[in-house]
C-alpha cells in the first residue's frame, strides 16, 4: 500500500480484510496499476476505450459477473465484488461501468430472469470476456421515468416485433448481445437483441466531456424481429430492469470511493510536497482543514459501502439502503474531488493528475442508474410512507 493510502486509512479498515479479501483486493489493484492506470490519461483525452481487448483481460481476472454463481462465474461474495470495483474506479470511472454493466445488469439479467438455455448460450463467454453485452432501458424521451418509454414489443404470429430507441448505453456498439425492455400489450418485457439481426443497429455518442473513457451509444431498433426464445421469460413488469438496476447500483457505492481515494491519495501527495511561502502546502491550517474533512467524508463514504456490503452478504438489503448509499457516497466522491481540485489549483485542471477527471466522470455516475434527485425521493418515501413520485 501507498503511503498516501495508509495515511488516509484513519480508522484501519484494511486491518478488517481478511486474507481472501485482501489477495483478492491487491490482486486487482496490482492489475489496475500496471494494466489501466498508465494508459487511462491517454484513453480519456483521446475518448477512446481498447473495450473488447479489457473485456477478455478482465473476463481472465475473474471479476465479471463474479458475484453470480455458477456458469462460468465465481461465486463471490458481493462485498467481495465491491472492494474489486472500488480499486478499478480508483482509475477510472468508464473502466468500473464496463465491468458493471457486463455484469451488473447485462449478466445479471439473464440470470435472473432468463431461460436455462439463455444462461447457457450467454454466460459462461460473458464472464470470460469473449461476448459483451449492453442494457437497453433508458430512452431519449425516457429516463426518470422507465415506466414511460415508447418502444414497444408487439407479437406477429410466434415472433415479436420491437421498434424504437434506447439512449446513453454503455457498450453498446461494441456489444454482442443487449438486453432491451419494451412495452407489451401484457406489460414491460425484456428481450435478448442480438448483434448483425436485420433493423437493429448502434451507433456511438461522441463530443462527451464525461466517461471519455467508455463506450456510449445509441441503440435503434427498427423492426426487429424476434423468436419468443429471445425473451426473458422470466421478466414481467417494471420490476424486473429496476431489479437489474438495483444489483448494479450497489456496485457504484463501492466503485465512487475507489475514485474519490484517488483524487485524494495524489492530492496528499501533492499537498505534502508543493512549496509556497517557504514551507509545503500541506503545512497550512487551511490546507489542513480541507484534507482532514476529506478524509473524514471518505472514511465514511467507505464505511457506509462496508456496512451494505454486510448487509448484501447477508441477503438483507433493501432498495431504499441501496439508493441511501448511491445517494451518500457519489455526493461525497463528487464534493472530495471539487475540494481536491482547488488544493491542486492550476495544476488541478489538466490530466496530469487524476483529479478533475475522476469529477466530471463523478458528473455522469451522480445522473446514471438512477438521478441524485431519484434517490432523495426513494429516501423520503421511506422516511414519511408517502410517494413524491406522482
Amino acid at each position: 500500500m501507498s503511503d498516501a493510502l495508509a495515511r488516509l486509512d484513519l480508522l484501519d479498515l484494511d486491518d478488517d480484510l481478511d486474507d481472501e479479501d485482501r489477495l483478492l483486493r491487491d490482486t486487482v489493484r496490482k492489475f489496475a496499476d500496471d494494466r489501466l492506470r498508465p494508459h487511462i490519461r491517454q484513453w480519456f483525452e483521446d475518448g477512446t476505450l481498447p473495450a473488447r481487448e479489457l473485456a477478455q483481460e478482465f473476463g481472465a481476472l475473474g471479476v465479471l459477473g463474479m458475484h453470480l454463481h455458477g456458469y462460468g462465474c465465481q461465486g463471490a461474495k458481493p462485498s467481495q465484488y465491491g472492494l474489486v470495483g472500488a480499486e478499478i474506479e480508483a482509475v477510472d470511472s468508464g473502466l468500473r461501468s464496463l465491468v458493471s454493466v457486463q455484469g451488473s445488469l447485462a449478466m445479471y439479467a439473464i440470470y435472473a430472469y432468463g431461460s436455462e438455455e439463455q444462461k447457457q448460450r450467454w454466460l459462461p463467454e460473458m464472464a470470460k470476456g469473449n461476448l459483451i453485452g449492453c442494457f437497453g432501458l433508458t430512452e431519449p424521451d425516457s429516463g426518470s421515468d422507465p415506466g414511460s418509454m415508447r418502444t414497444r414489443a408487439r407479437r406477429d404470429g410466434a415472433d415479436w416485433v420491437l421498434s424504437g430507441n434506447k439512449m446513453w448505453i454503455t457498450n453498446g456498439s461494441i456489444s454482442d448481445v443487449a438486453v432491451v425492455w419494451a412495452r407489451t400489450d401484457e406489460g414491460i418485457r425484456g428481450f435478448l437483441v442480438e448483434k448483425g439481426m436485420p433493423g437493429f443497429s448502434a451507433q456511438d455518442v461522441h463530443h462527451k466531456i464525461s466517461l471519455r473513457a467508455s463506450v456510449t451509444s445509441e441503440l435503434i431498433l427498427d423492426e426487429v424481429r424476434l423468436p419468443e426464445s429471445a425473451r426473458l421469460p422470466g421478466a414481467e413488469g417494471l420490476r424486473a430492469p429496476l431489479g437489474c438496476l438495483t444489483e448494479a447500483r450497489f456496485g457504484i457505492i463501492w466503485g465512487v470511493t475507489g475514485s474519490a481515494r484517488d483524487a485524494l491519495a495524489a492530492t496528499l501527495d501533492y499537498a505534502r510536497s508543493r512549496t509556497q511561502f517557504g514551507k509545503p502546502i500541506g503545512g497550512f491550517q487551511l490546507t489542513q482543514r480541507k484534507l482532514a474533512e476529506m478524509a473524514v467524508q471518505l472514511q465514511q463514504m467507505q464505511l457506509t459501502a462496508r456496512r451494505l456490503g454486510e448487509l448484501k452478504d447477508a441477503g438483507r438489503i433493501k432498495a431504499h439502503q441501496i439508493s441511501f448509499g448511491k445517494f451518500a457516497n457519489v455526493r461525497g466522491a463528487l464534493e472530495i474531488c471539487r475540494e481536491a481540485r482547488s488544493i491542486l489549483g492550476g495544476s488541478g485542471i489538466t490530466t496530469e493528475y487524476p483529479v478533475l477527471r475522476h469529477a466530471v466522470n463523478l458528473e455522469t455516475v451522480y445522473t446514471y442508474e438512477g438521478t441524485h434527485e431519484v434517490h432523495t425521493l426513494v429516501l423520503g418515501a421511506q422516511l414519511t410512507g408517502l410517494d413524491a413520485f406522482r
